[in-house]
C-alpha cells in the first residue's frame, strides 16, 4: 500500500529556483549515504528524469520511488500541477516561497494518483535510454514499440504535468513512431492467458485510442485498434498465436581472432564499459564487453580492441571510437569499425616498453564522439572506476529482478497500473525470451 504523507523539504534559491527535496527510504543499501547523494552524485543512469511545466522532476531508480524530487524554475506553470502531485500544502509552500531567499521548511507531501504515473513514466524513459541489454549477461532487450506505446498512454495519462514545449510530453509523436506494435498488442490481449496482463494491456489500448482521438490521429493501425477496443474478445479467446512481438533471433558473436593477429602478447585485459559514453543501441552492457590485447611486432607495439555489438547496433557509418589511456597518459583514441557482431580496431601506439620491462598499465573505454559527456565517475582515466561499476552491478541487479517478477501472475485488484515496480509491458514480453539469451 502507498503510504498516506511523505516529508518533503520545500527550498528558494539565490537564483529563484525552488527545490522540492524528498526522501525516500533507499533499498540500494550501502551504495549511497543519503538521498541527496542519490541526485546529485550518482550517474546519470541511477535517476530517472521528467521534465515537465515548470521545472525537471527526478527518481532515483535504485531506491523506492515515492514523490520526486524537483527543481521547480517557473513557479506559475508549476502550480498546474503541484497540487496533483504532491497535495495542497507542498503547493501552499512553493507559492509563499520568497524569489532569492534560500530558506526552507519540512512539508507533508500526500501519495497522489498523478506522483504514481508520473513515476511509472519517468522510469519508463529511463528504461528507453539505460535499459542494460546484455548478451554477454542475459539480459534481453525491451521491445522499442511495445515501449514506445506504453510510453503514449503513460504521457497521455500524465497531462496535466505538461503544457506546450516540454520534449517528454510527446503523445502523438510517440504513437505515430510507434504505431506498428499496435497489431500485436491488439493480439496479444485477444490471446492473453493471464488475467493481469490482459487487463494490463487493455488500460493501455484504451489510453492510446482516447489520445489518438484527442490528438486527431488516423490511420488503419488506429482504425483497427478502435475496432478491437468497440468488439473486445474475452482474455484467453484464441486470436492468432498471442505473441507480443517478434523479437532479435540468430544473435551469435562472431568467431574469429582480432583484425590484425600475430606478434608476441605483451598484456591484454577487459575494458571499461561505461554506458554514459555513446547512445542506446551500439555496444552490449556487459561489464566485460569492451576486451583489449597489447602486441609486440618486431619493434613495434600494438593495441587492439573489441567491443560486443548490442543486439540492434547500427554499425555502417558510425563512428564509434576507443580511448585508451597508457601508464594514465593522455588519451589516444583509435576508431572502430562494424564486424558481424563485434566493433573492432587498433593502431600502433608508443606503449613506452623497453625489452624486460614491466607491461604497462592501459586502461579502454569506448565512446562516440559528440555524445561522450567527457571524464566523470567510471571513465577511464579517473578515480571512480569502481564506483561506477558497482553502480552499474545495482542496476543489472535492479533489471533481472524486475524481469523474475514480470514473469510472475499478479493479483489484479482493478486499480491502473501506475505503481513503478509494476512490469511493463515490453518486461512481461521481454521475460519469455530471457531464456533464449
Amino acid at each position: 500500500m502507498a503510504r498516506a504523507h511523505i516529508d518533503v523539504d520545500v527550498t528558494g534559491a539565490e537564483d529563484g529556483t525552488i527545490r522540492i527535496a524528498a526522501r525516500p527510504a533507499l533499498r540500494h543499501a550501502g551504495a549511497y549515504d543519503g538521498y541527496d547523494d542519490v541526485v546529485a552524485a550518482g550517474p546519470d543512469f541511477t535517476r530517472a528524469v521528467l521534465d515537465v511545466a515548470g521545472a525537471v522532476l527526478s527518481w532515483p531508480v535504485l531506491g523506492d520511488p515515492g514523490p520526486p524530487s524537483a527543481e521547480v524554475h517557473d513557479t506559475g506553470r508549476a502550480q498546474q500541477w503541484l497540487w496533483a502531485l504532491y497535495g495542497e500544502r507542498v503547493a501552499a509552500a512553493v507559492h509563499d516561497r520568497a524569489p532569492g531567499v534560500p530558506a526552507g521548511i519540512r512539508v507533508a507531501a500526500d501519495s497522489t494518483a498523478l506522483a504514481g504515473s508520473a513515476a511509472r513514466l519517468g522510469l519508463g524513459h529511463w528504461a528507453a535510454r539505460w535499459w542494460p541489454t546484455s548478451y554477454l549477461d542475459g539480459i534481453p532487450a525491451l521491445e522499442p514499440d511495445m515501449l514506445g506505446v506504453e510510453l503514449a498512454a503513460l504521457t497521455h495519462r500524465c497531462q496535466q504535468l505538461f503544457d506546450d514545449d516540454q520534449p517528454d510530453d510527446s503523445v502523438a509523436e510517440l504513437i505515430e513512431e510507434h504505431r506498428t506494435a499496435l497489431e500485436p498488442l491488439i493480439q496479444w490481449w485477444r490471446a492473453a492467458p493471464r488475467a493481469d496482463t490482459a487487463h494490463h494491456l487493455e488500460s493501455v489500448l484504451r489510453l492510446i485510442d482516447d489520445a489518438a482521438d484527442s490528438a486527431g490521429l488516423d490511420g488503419p493501425a488506429l482504425r483497427l485498434l478502435r475496432s478491437a477496443l468497440g468488439r473486445h474478445r474475452p482474455p484467453g479467446t484464441p486470436a492468432g498465436s498471442g505473441a507480443p512481438l517478434a523479437r532479435h533471433d540468430g544473435y551469435a558473436l562472431a568467431a574469429g581472432g582480432p583484425p590484425a593477429a600475430g606478434g608476441r602478447v605483451i598484456a591484454r585485459g577487459s575494458g571499461t564499459n561505461d554506458w554514459r559514453r555513446y547512445p542506446p543501441g551500439f555496444v552490449d552492457a556487459a561489464e566485460n564487453a569492451v576486451s583489449w590485447t597489447a602486441r609486440a611486432l618486431g619493434a613495434r607495439r600494438r593495441i587492439e580492441v573489441e567491443a560486443v555489438a548490442h543486439i540492434a547496433a547500427r554499425t555502417a557509418g558510425v563512428p564509434l571510437v576507443a580511448e585508451i589511456h597508457v601508464d594514465g597518459g593522455r588519451p589516444n583514441r583509435v576508431p572502430l569499425a562494424g564486424r558481424d557482431d563485434m566493433w573492432t580496431g587498433g593502431a600502433d601506439l608508443d606503449l613506452g616498453l623497453p625489452a624486460g620491462a614491466v607491461p604497462p598499465r592501459i586502461e579502454v573505454g569506448v565512446l562516440l564522439p559528440g555524445f561522450d559527456p567527457g571524464p566523470g565517475p567510471g571513465l577511464p582515466g579517473t578515480s571512480g572506476a569502481a564506483e561506477g561499476r558497482a553502480d552499474r552491478d545495482a542496476i543489472r541487479t535492479l533489471v533481472r529482478r524486475r524481469l523474475t517478477a514480470a514473469a510472475q501472475p499478479l493479483a489484479y485488484d482493478g486499480a491502473p497500473y501506475d505503481s513503478p515496480s509494476g512490469p511493463f509491458l515490453a518486461e512481461t514480453a521481454a521475460a519469455t525470451t530471457a531464456g533464449d539469451y
